[in-house]
């Protein structure tokens, strides 16, 4: 019985281990950062939560004039999008004014100058290499 219970946790731990073998790091680098306030909010995000909610994966860095990386560890491969906002008074939300961002914002992909961002726009794949992206506010 102790020799079932030892194997159990030895293959528990390589499935882990295989797991985080598995994941790859999605770096997202952030050009045009325009003020050291505040702070940088990023959420990798799927079909099912674009626009919805927070993403499957989220990261903040301190805002920094000119560009900031950010990245997400240990993402699966699939199909994704980035959202990238600037929340310069460090509230956690983007402000609005008459329905119009008043703080920088980007998202990978093809930003949609008359409206908010689409996924199909703003998807990319991951695979099993490590991915980088350049975002503009």
């Amino acid at each position: 019985m102790k020799k079932l219970a030892l194997l159990i946790v030895f293959l528990a731990t390589v499935s882990i281990r295989a797991q985080d073998a598995i994941g790859v790091t999605v770096s997202v680098t952030i050009e045009n950062v325009l003020s050291d306030k505040g702070t940088i909010i990023a959420g990798l995000h799927t079909a099912e939560t674009f626009m919805k909610a927070p993403g499957v994966a989220n990261t903040t860095a301190q805002a920094k004039v000119g560009s900031t990386t950010l990245t997400f560890d240990s993402i699966t491969p699939g199909t994704y999008a980035v959202m990238v906002i600037h929340d310069a008074n460090d509230n956690k939300q983007m402000d609005m004014l008459n329905g119009m961002p008043q703080e920088s914002y980007g998202n990978s992909g093809e930003m949609n100058l008359y409206g908010p961002p689409v996924f199909n726009s703003s998807k990319f794949e991951v695979t099993t290499e490590n991915k980088e992206i350049n975002i503009r506010f």
